[in-house]
């Protein structure tokens, strides 16, 4: 029977996937989390997708946020915080955990909850601890909304240094030499652990670097030129984390390479140097964020060299069972060979950052980069894959 002169039902209006680009939190990365999502907003097409940006205070609390990129900067060396940008003192943003419920709801005291509408996806702007190492990804597994970025596993080792590196050396990657200070073991006896560094120093020679195990940004990174720094040294280092690491100085090429999911599988950008910073004594918070150190893309590499460390930085992805994107930070020593120092799981968006930098010399604009993120994660179910 032909249907031809049968009332037909008004199609449904489809509406564009909502964005909840999540930023701050309670890590001393707080500032430069709020940075990178201003770059973020500014670049997400609204013809494309819905934005509800939301801001987490760095004593936790999910504020809702006003969508105002332009005051999310660095200004006179001062970073933003989410507490400048929330529309309440007091107003909290809940994430229901029902994966049959997508719905936020706004709360204000001595006010009815307010509906914010269902949120398709979230982008997790959040480095360092409590956003980028599996806590908000778990979060976000409960609630069954997907987000851009590695899950809960590969958040954590991408944020643990310490488990990072075991996991690369299973791999077969190669790591420099580095030693590990765990909080009960300096608890119970700094004389031992301090002799344990000490030794470490004996063998891979001074100077080494001090650094938080949990932390990024370069915060809480010492490099200590001898015995007499040391202990102030692991001081710094655990204001951030009560773990630290110690890694014995590699001599040679900074090199980082971009590494980002596509329809295929994952893909490596070109390289990108980092060349020793004259007014610095290494690359550090300062001369990464403040100060604006350029690095240069691509990297002046061989065709060999530039092949190499993108397989490299590819098998890294896949070894940390990563999503979405990575940048990996790999040393060239003086005899040519890459050894990996880390990865970052979340890198930085900023408008100076290495990642979209690299990418947009491969071909990839900030604009193309960050819709291939959101998309990336719309393609993926939450829970085990």
């Amino acid at each position: 029977m032909s249907t031809e002169n049968l009332p037909q039902s008004p199609e449904r209006p489809t509406r564009k996937p909502r964005v909840a680009v999540v930023f701050g939190g309670r890590s001393s990365e707080h500032g430069i989390s709020v940075v990178t999502a201003g770059a973020v907003l500014s670049a997400i097409d609204r013809t494309k997708y819905d934005v509800l940006p939301i801001g987490i205070t760095q004593d936790g609390r999910w504020a809702l946020t006003a969508d105002e990129p332009e005051r999310m900067a660095i200004v006179d060396r001062k970073q933003p915080s989410v507490e400048q940008l929330a529309e309440s003192a007091e107003g909290a943003v809940v994430l229901p955990v029902d994966p049959a419920n997508r719905e936020v709801v706004y709360n204000e005291p001595g006010s009815v909850p307010k509906a914010l509408g269902e949120v398709d996806v979230v982008f997790p702007m959040l480095h360092g601890p409590y956003g980028e190492d599996g806590t908000l990804q778990g979060l976000l597994e409960l609630s069954g909304v997907p987000y851009v970025g590695s899950g809960v596993l590969a958040s954590a080792v991408g944020q643990d240094k310490d488990y990072m590196k075991r996991v690369f050396t299973s791999f077969g990657l190669k790591v420099g030499p580095y030693m590990v200070i765990r909080p009960r073991e300096w608890q119970q006896d700094q004389s031992a652990a301090r002799k344990r560094i000490v030794d470490f120093a004996g063998e891979h020679g001074w100077p080494l670097f001090v650094k938080p195990a949990r932390a990024g940004s370069s915060f809480g990174i010492t490099k200590v030129d001898d015995l007499s720094g040391l202990d102030e040294a692991i001081e710094e280092a655990q204001r951030h984390d009560p773990k630290i690491i110690v890694e014995a100085l590699l001599r040679g090429r900074e090199i980082e390479c971009g590494v980002l999911e596509f329809e295929d599988g994952p893909r490596a950008s070109v390289p990108a140097e980092i060349p020793p910073v004259q007014s610095h004594a290494f690359y550090d918070f300062e001369a990464k964020y403040i100060d604006a150190a350029d690095g240069i893309v691509p990297a002046p590499l061989t065709e060999e060299q530039t092949a190499e460390v993108r397989r490299l930085a590819v098998e890294a992805f896949d070894a940390a069972s990563c999503e979405g994107l990575v940048r990996a930070d790999f040393f060239l020593t003086e005899d040519g060979e890459f050894v990996i120092n880390e990865i970052n799981t979340m890198p930085g968006f900023t408008p100076i950052s290495m990642y979209p930098r690299m990418w947009r010399e491969t071909g990839v604009g900030y604009a193309e980069l960050v819709d291939r993120l959101i998309q990336a994660a719309l393609r993926r179910s939450t829970g085990l894959r």
